[in-house]
């Protein structure tokens, strides 16, 4: 790539993101060098003049499509100079395609192909037929085609004649770029995307898309949610989707698409000879040609962008539960609760390690609910756990309460207990990490472990699981999957750096993630800190095997060592910047140890006054702030909900009842409550806030805790109705359909479409997305 090139692509950048070319420059510059989104975020900003990590990931992602399409340009130069047809013209328009569309529009006619129907009509001389029909109307076409009837070349008849004519001239219409443009403008605002269910699936699987039976919406109107049930269902074989312009339009005659070929090639109907030939060879460029090929195109667009929607949904609620309030060092017992298999328990000591298991019958069929109590009692008493964490699956509400009557009967052992997601503690039970660290231990106690871990740090616990299983995306297994690891990879890597890692505690998942070190670094660390003791410093980390230079710059900031040599250690000051904290404890004339989370040690100070060379005035400020408070968590202060007594299955809601709940998953039309049933409710968009609201993260994010009111219960289709609007009446009895609360229009959908939100995305979605 040249430096005109990577200039051009900086210059587009900075004016998308809003800021200045040095910012992008600095910051690609960076990003080659091998520096990460959350080092160039905290470490760099006078490099990027404070772009922040937001900023970085969408550049990031920028930067990797627009060298994408560079390199797609060269290569569709390249391929039409060689096969001698590149024009000046033609070199100055692919040279100023903006996308990678554009660019294949441009190249669709210069694309080595099959042998088409085309090629093989003018294989058999019949271009100067259509061209001469094209050029003048007045021409009888079947006696122009009776001049090229010619069996020995294929052309049988006048019909072949004509019928290759028309394919000819079909592919050079289908073919032109800028009409391609034009249709696929016009397609994309007018569109109409409709469904049918397939003859005979009414009856199978397909009830949950009965929603979608005889559907039509307009292309540009339709949410990521609906368009993903609607490939789902056809990928099913329930569904038949087709792009048109709707019933009446498609049937009109020429079709509107028709007739913008014809006027684009400047085809008019004036009763000629050849006029009403010319007109077929429209409507057939249309159906055949264009028509399907804009029909995948538009349709893999749609798709395309809702999967990139679930991806951005599935991100931020996945960031939201990675940076839920850790319970903190408290020790934990992990209820794994079940029936016949019984509630597997595990206790871990206030930094996770596992102190005892046991498995306990309090529920059916044994019942043994005496002796589960006086059991956890005695190891409650023993380990000095202070909090009770429960998997919120199967009998999740039964042993919570089994939990309450411990805490009632035993208040001397002061235990509180908090019910957790246990959405992929099954998935770590039987990884190779977990056979690791429990080689001895049975996989469904280990799912215990994790639920007791996950209360304690949240973040720390759930980075051993693969994101995807996480259980806290919209549809995550219909899209892209590379597109969606990368994203959540990214995730975590965000989330990982902004809290921190205690290289003294960490596991092998947890330290991989950190800025600049991976799964083999990572490990390199734990066996040096298991064969040596624990660092006693952040240098100390350069005597780690393959640790270099590089490396340490880009990881030692957000590595931790608590109570070691350096009390900067403890804090996100880089080891780089410890000369500037030097220079500010001799101007205060004290020691680190008496400025550290002293705030009034350091009131006064001018950040100007330590700016030299290396570091700015924004390194300063964050200097001066994390000596003020020292090694910050930027996660929320721990919370609970507390759940109705009383309310532990759907057959116990009743509308109107007022509950408090926790925000397990926010999609795209609305949030997920679990508000202690096993299932959790819906709580539309439109019905989270008295005023309009867009984006359902505007209000909520997993893991919030939420008061609701029951608006509607659908036991046969597992259905809850919520609202957050607790002044909200109840739907009448008549109108209640179980599937959406009330006041919950005000989607874009043809008004037979209105009173439905999608059977297939909230029946999936109230099977908890957890699959």
């Amino acid at each position: 790539m040249t430096d005109n090139v990577a200039q051009q692509i900086i210059q587009r950048i900075a004016a998308e993101l809003g800021v200045q070319p040095r910012q992008v420059a600095a910051a690609v510059q960076l990003l080659d060098e091998g520096a990460t989104v959350p080092f160039i975020a905290r470490y760099r900003k006078e490099a990027t003049d404070n772009l922040d990590d937001t900023q970085l990931r969408n550049l990031e992602e920028r930067l990797l499509y627009l060298r994408e399409l560079e390199e797609r340009r060269a290569a569709i130069l390249q391929s039409i100079d060689e096969q001698g047809k590149l024009s000046d013209t033609l070199r100055a328009a692919i040279e100023a395609a903006e996308t990678k569309q554009v660019l294949e529009d441009l190249y669709l006619p210069y694309k080595p192909k099959r042998r088409t129907r085309a090629q093989i009509a003018r294989e058999a001389g019949l271009e100067p037929l259509a061209l001469a029909l094209l050029g003048d109307p007045m021409l009888d076409p079947a006696l122009e085609a009776a001049r090229f009837v010619d069996a020995e070349k294929g052309v049988a008849d006048v019909k072949a004649a004509l019928d290759g004519a028309r394919d000819i001239l079909s592919e050079q219409f289908g073919e032109t770029a800028e009409l391609l443009g034009k249709i696929r403008e016009f397609m994309s605002a007018e569109g109409v995307v409709s469904s049918k269910v397939v003859e005979g699936k009414e009856r199978e699987e397909g009830e949950k898309f009965r929603d979608y039976y005889d559907y039509a919406e307009t292309l540009a109107t339709v949410p990521s949610h609906r368009a993903l049930a609607l490939f789902r269902g056809r990928n099913l074989g329930i569904l038949m989707i087709k792009l048109g312009l709707g019933e009446e339009r498609d049937a009109l005659a020429p079709h509107p698409c028709e007739g913008m070929i014809a006027a684009h090639v400047g085809i008019r109907q004036q009763n000629r000879p050849a006029d009403k030939w010319l007109g077929d060879v429209c409507r057939w460029c249309w159906r055949v040609k264009v028509q399907p090929h804009l029909e995948s195109e538009l349709l893999t667009q749609l798709r395309e962008s809702a999967e990139s929607e679930a991806i951005r949904v599935f991100a931020r609620n996945l960031k939201a539960l990675l940076l839920a309030a850790p319970a903190g060092p408290k020790a934990v017992i992990g209820l794994d609760p079940g029936l016949r298999t019984g509630v597997k328990v595990a206790v871990v000591d206030r930094t996770g390690k596992l102190l005892a298991t046991d498995t306990i019958y309090p529920h059916e069929p044994r019942r043994d609910w005496d002796g589960s109590l006086a059991k956890l009692a005695r190891l409650a008493q023993a380990t000095g756990a202070e909090l009770i964490s429960i998997g919120n699956g199967t009998a999740s509400r039964e042993t919570d309460r089994l939990a309450t009557e411990l805490i009632k009967r035993h208040p001397e052992l002061k235990l509180q207990k908090i019910v957790v997601s246990e959405a992929g503690a099954s998935v770590y039970s039987a990884s190779e990490l977990a056979a690791k660290e429990f080689p001895e231990l049975d996989v469904s106690l280990r799912g215990a472990v994790s639920i007791a871990r996950r209360l304690q740090d949240p973040l720390a616990e759930l980075v051993k699981i693969e994101p995807k299983a996480i259980g806290v995306g919209q549809y995550q297994h219909d899209v892209n999957q590379r597109e969606l690891a990368r994203m959540l990879d990214a995730v975590v890597e965000d989330c990982v750096n902004a809290v921190g890692v205690d290289v003294n505690t960490a596991s092998v998942p947890l330290l991989a993630r950190v800025s600049g070190l991976n799964s083999a670094l990572a490990k390199n660390i734990v066996e040096f800190r298991d064969s040596n003791g624990a660092f006693p410093s952040r240098e100390a980390l350069k005597k780690v095997p393959r640790l270099g230079d590089k490396t340490f710059e880009q990881a030692a900031g957000f590595l931790r060592v608590n109570g070691g040599e350096n009390p900067l250690d403890r804090s996100s000051v880089h080891p780089e910047a410890y000369p500037v904290v030097e220079r500010i404890l001799a101007r205060i004339s004290k020691q680190i140890s008496e400025v550290m989370g002293n705030r009034e040690a350091i009131r006064g100070l001018s950040p100007a006054e330590f700016v030299d060379e290396r570091f700015g005035l924004p390194t300063v400020k964050d200097i001066l702030g994390e000596l003020e408070k020292p090694g910050r968590d930027p996660r929320p202060e721990f919370k609970t909900a507390s759940f109705q007594e009383g309310v532990e299955k759907l057959s116990d809601l009743k509308p109107g009842m007022l509950l408090e709940g926790v925000v397990t998953n926010v999609a795209a039309f609305g949030a997920f409550i679990d508000i202690g049933v096993h299932q959790d409710g819906l709580v539309h968009v439109s019905a989270m806030s008295t005023k309009f609201i867009k984006d359902p993260h505007e209000v909520v994010k997993a893991g919030d805790i939420v008061k609701v009111k029951v608006l509607e219960v659908d036991e046969k289709r597992q259905r809850i109705s919520l609202t957050m609007r607790l002044s909200d009446d109840l739907p009448p009895a008549g109108e209640r359909s179980g599937a959406r609360p009330q006041g919950s229009g005000g989607t874009h959908r043809p008004p037979r479409q209105r009173e439905a939100e999608p059977a297939s995305a909230m029946a999936a979605a109230f099977a908890k997305l957890k699959r």
